[in-house]
């Protein structure tokens, strides 16, 4: 009897003569077509993901694609990604503002209404589980050449101090000389104040004491009313409000330096709202006092936001005025003043100092807000933390508090040269901030230089980090699409698989509650390696699953039911499958994320008890190591397998 050929064979046989096939009649085009086909075949097999694990595309329905811009994991387990206009200038004057929920668990994906252009805003999480969002656009640059008319900031004053003035957008302002100027937004000039101040007459005698009136102040971006030169000005000079009289008119007037028809920059909004998870649906807070656009909004220990930097309503960084948003009065006051460049990396660490890392995401001049720093928010002193090489390449930079939180490093990745530079660095560098006089060291530097790399820690005490690119936005077909785990106790990184989606400028990372790492996002300004072909904004949503979800999943700790939240300092008990084996317990708060800049994920070391079905944690009693809120609590075994995540509130309080 002859020998007959397994199906196997035949279909590999056959896919071996298309492959010489295809070899013969086009050699690119088969090429590609086979290293496509090996790079699956490699990459699905078991040993493959076990060592390197493996990504996957999540099927996205065409209506649900958006320019994700920003990323935050909520407690309902649920992604929101707000886009706003997206960096879309059409949709911005179309009022065109998007946000979209997006359920890993479901695989579903809803539209949330988008009440402001929340492009380039700031978020943080909220003790509640609510997410502030802050800040956002309020205009769209113009570059340079294409500015028309002239503009610039106007400073509004009212020295009446009975009465405060809103001035509406469209508001004309008229020069000494008749050219007329518009306001392009709302802006309310708070009454004048009265202030008590002694006189002195001949001789140095004193006189009765007499009131003094202050006049508020307030600023508008205006544009000159008619095209081109005219508008032009560099002379200083007091503008007249067309359309008041009498006393209104000699209370209210404007006061500009310069207006020119040099590039105009974004420039911010005030506004603030509190995203509801269980209502899916944004609630308006109070304003702040600056319009913000690229701020950072950071945690703290008693459970306030403090909203850092941004440009503010006529496209200025924002000259350090920073302010607090307390969630129980849902209002904001002025905080302490220090000047940073926009969405600067702050670390909350223990005693309630904010580490500057010097990782930022752009605008700002290159000699100023750049040196990293222990910044302490009660003195309003900041101390310089030196040691850190290449500096001068720092914007666009990724920067994580290693796991745990106890051991108070953090960790500067990557970065490149301010603006358009096409400098980069492979450096990576960890200060400890448990010495007494902290210093950057250098650690394991990265297989090559990199700019927008994301970084996202990890159950098992790792850290993933994924994406980037070697030049600016991705320019010249730079994005690096390989990953890799960066291991803080040997100091070194492992390969892990790589992306198929490459991710630059606009792109974001997060921890998922089931332990896989989901990406999102990208916004190149090119999309060939010849900078011929304009880039278009990344839609494609990639999650990566660990090597530790491949291995046997009978081993893999199950946590069980416990507590809803659990005090400062308390203890919490959970059922657990595999409780004998379970050697680590962590907290880890959820990411919220935009332009490489997450300041709010931290892995929080928990005390560990176990017994036949249950393990019992205890949660430091510092506020500045576990910030009230919601965290995923994460169990992991000897072999670094950790369960899926159950989520606690953390509250402040005495324990109990």
């Amino acid at each position: 009897m002859g020998y007959r050929p397994s199906k196997p064979f035949k279909r590999t046989a056959l896919g071996t003569g298309a492959v010489a096939l295809l070899l013969a009649l086009n050699a690119p085009a088969a090429l590609s077509f086979a290293e496509g086909r090996y790079h699956a075949y490699r990459t699905g097999r078991p040993g493959y993901r076990l060592q390197y694990g493996s990504w996957a595309l999540v099927g996205l329905p065409d209506e649900y694609k958006i320019n994700a811009m920003h990323a935050a994991l909520l407690h309902t387990g649920k992604v929101l990604l707000i886009a706003g206009s997206g960096n879309d200038q059409r949709n911005f004057d179309r009022g065109t503002f998007s946000t979209v929920l997006w359920d890993p668990k479901e695989d579903t994906f809803k539209k949330i209404p988008t009440p402001e252009d929340f492009f380039c805003s700031g978020h943080g999480q909220l003790p509640d589980g609510r997410l502030l969002v802050a800040g956002g656009t309020a205009r769209y640059e113009v570059l340079g050449g294409k500015v028309t008319r002239a503009g610039g900031g106007m400073r509004v004053k009212n020295e009446s101090p009975d009465k405060a003035v809103r001035l509406p957008k469209g508001t004309v302002f008229r020069s000494p000389s008749g050219v007329e100027y518009v306001s392009k937004f709302d802006v309310t000039v708070p009454r004048a104040t009265r202030r008590l101040e002694a006189g002195y007459g001949r001789g140095g005698q004193p006189t009765p004491w007499r009131t003094k009136v202050v006049a508020a102040e307030a600023r508008v971006f205006v544009e000159a009313v008619e095209r081109g030169a005219a508008g032009l000005t560099t002379q200083a000079a007091q503008y007249a409000v067309a359309g008041l009289t009498g006393k209104d008119a000699d209370n209210v007037y404007g006061l500009a330096e310069r207006l020119s028809a040099d590039k105009q920059d974004f420039q911010g909004i005030r506004s603030a709202y509190e995203f509801d998870p269980v209502a899916e649906k944004y609630v308006p807070v109070d304003p702040m006092k600056d319009a913000r656009w690229y701020p950072t909004l950071v945690g703290l220990q008693d459970g306030r936001v403090l909203a850092v930097s941004g440009l503010n309503d006529v496209g200025d960084v924002v000259p350090g005025d920073n302010e607090y948003y307390d969630p129980r009065t849902k209002k904001w006051t002025a905080g302490p003043s220090h000047y940073f460049p926009t969405y600067p990396a702050l670390f909350l660490a223990r005693g309630g100092t904010l580490l500057y890392t010097g990782s930022n995401a752009g605008y700002g001049p290159k000699d100023k807000g750049r040196e990293p720093g222990l910044w302490d928010l009660k003195t309003n002193r900041f101390r310089k933390v030196r040691g850190l090489a290449d500096q001068d390449r720092l914007e666009t930079s990724s920067s994580v508090l290693l796991p745990p939180a106890q051991d108070q490093k953090v960790m500067v990745l990557g970065g490149g040269g301010v603006g358009e530079s096409r400098l980069v660095t492979a450096r990576t560098a960890v200060v400890d901030l448990k010495e007494a006089d902290p210093v950057f060291r250098p650690t394991a530097r990265l297989p090559r230089g990199v700019r927008y790399l994301s970084s996202v820690l990890l159950p098992d005490d790792s850290v993933f980090t994924t994406g980037g690119s070697a030049d600016y936005r991705g320019r010249g077909a730079s994005d690096v699409r390989k990953a890799q785990f960066y291991h803080p106790r040997t100091d070194s990184f492992t390969a892990a698989a790589d992306p198929a989606v490459g991710r630059n400028y606009h792109s974001e990372a997060l921890l998922l509650p089931d332990g896989r790492v989901a990406t999102f996002g990208s916004d190149p300004l090119f999309a060939d390696k010849d900078n011929t072909r304009l880039g278009k904004f990344e839609h494609r949503l990639e999650v990566y699953t660990p090597p530790y979800l491949y291995r046997d999943p009978a081993l893999r700790p199950v946590l069980g039911k416990g507590p809803g939240e659990v005090a400062l300092g308390g203890r919490a008990t959970f059922g657990a499958k595999g409780a004998r084996d379970i050697v680590r317990a962590r907290l880890m708060r959820p990411s919220a994320v935009t332009h490489t800049t997450d300041v709010e994920q931290r892995s929080v070391a928990l005390g560990l008890e176990k017994s036949a079905g249950t393990v019992t944690v205890t949660v430091p009693a510092d506020p500045t190591l576990a910030p009230p809120g919601w965290y995923m609590l994460f169990v992991t075994n000897a072999d670094g397998t950790p369960s899926a995540a159950r989520w606690i509130r953390v509250r402040a309080g005495s324990a109990g």
